[in-house]
């Protein structure tokens, strides 16, 4: 059984991609092996696929850190074959071969049904991203933060995981600010339910003193950096910050002042190694009292023009959320 994949290949002069045609034979060993239909693009994959060695080892590789399809094979009962499924996170797309494939082959303890109420297609305009979006919003609920707590703040607005964040906020009764570097993307943030949009600039004002003024009754960082810190010296007491990201790096510029004086949190966000009941936890959300209307977040994607989306993912110019049709 053959099919084909985009894969990322190892030379002397860098990392070459191109869609080749694999074997099922080749693939990885695993209980399940799913007929994928749909995967969306994320900017782990994008670092995948420039080498990076932090997410990805061994090449030859085909990335794509989420997939929904359908069971062609199983060795688990429990997602039988016929069964519409969904995998993100893991090490799918990271060093086992990924969504980028019109076949994977993956442990059944990675693997979902697909939750009654969502499409195999809305899953992954969803993926990790749209995922990851919920996830915080779920884990600051938990510590307590309601439409009563002041405006949510949630920056890299217009990316994956901001879009979602935004819409899903403004879509549970928030009112949203959103932070984006694109001024030509303000209608855009708007349409999802963003109603301030700050600027780059206007969040990084002030980084110099311990303190800045009690804003946001919580915060879905996808930054990281000083902006991250920016915002946790903005909350209000006793109001939390996900932090989700790192794209604007990985140290922070921190002083214990907000959390002496303030009584605020940074809560960590993992979708990769979330235990598989809380994945189905959190998709069951997705599919149900937080179920989105999705098509205004979507950039169809064939195997074409999939290269060039991940060039954008890592220039920081994808709006929303790529998906990789399959057919």
């Amino acid at each position: 059984m053959t099919f084909n994949a985009f894969q990322v290949t190892k030379t002397d002069e860098g990392f070459e991609r191109a869609v080749v045609t694999r074997d099922v034979a080749d693939l990885p060993e695993g209980d399940v092996l799913i007929d994928v239909q749909y995967s969306s693009v994320n900017f782990k994959d994008a670092l995948s696929v420039t080498g990076n060695p932090g997410v990805t080892r061994n090449f030859p590789h085909t990335p794509g850190i989420d997939a929904a399809g359908i069971v062609i094979e199983s060795a688990d009962a429990s997602v039988p074959s016929g069964a519409e499924v969904v995998v993100i996170g893991f090490d799918l797309g990271m060093n086992t071969a990924g969504g980028f494939g019109q076949k994977v082959r993956v442990p059944s303890d990675w693997v979902v049904r697909r939750p009654e109420g969502l499409t195999l297609h809305e899953s992954m305009i969803l993926g990790t991203a749209g995922f990851t979006a919920a996830e915080c919003i779920d884990k600051l609920e938990s510590h307590g933060m309601t439409t009563e707590s002041g405006p949510v703040l949630v920056t890299g607005a217009t990316g994956g995981v901001g879009s979602v964040a935004v819409k899903l906020l403004s879509h549970l009764g928030y009112e949203v600010a959103a932070v984006t570097g694109k001024a030509d993307k303000h209608n855009f943030l708007t349409s999802l339910g963003a109603s301030e949009i700050l600027s780059r600039e206007e969040m990084m004002d002030g980084g110099k003193r311990p303190l800045l003024a009690d804003r946001w009754g919580g915060v879905v960082d996808t930054v990281g950096g000083e902006m991250l810190f920016n915002a946790v010296k903005s909350l209000r007491y006793g109001c939390s910050l996900a932090a989700c990201g790192l794209v604007g790096g990985a140290d922070i510029p921190a002083t214990v002042f907000p959390f002496l004086l303030r009584h605020v949190n940074i809560l960590g966000i993992d979708s990769v190694e979330l235990p598989l009941a809380e994945k189905r936890r959190i998709w069951n959300r997705l599919a149900d009292e937080w179920k989105l209307d999705l098509g205004d977040l979507e950039e169809a994607l064939t195997f074409d023009t999939l290269s060039d989306a991940l060039d954008r993912i890592l220039a920081g110019q994808m709006v929303g959320r790529g998906v990789l049709h399959h057919s």
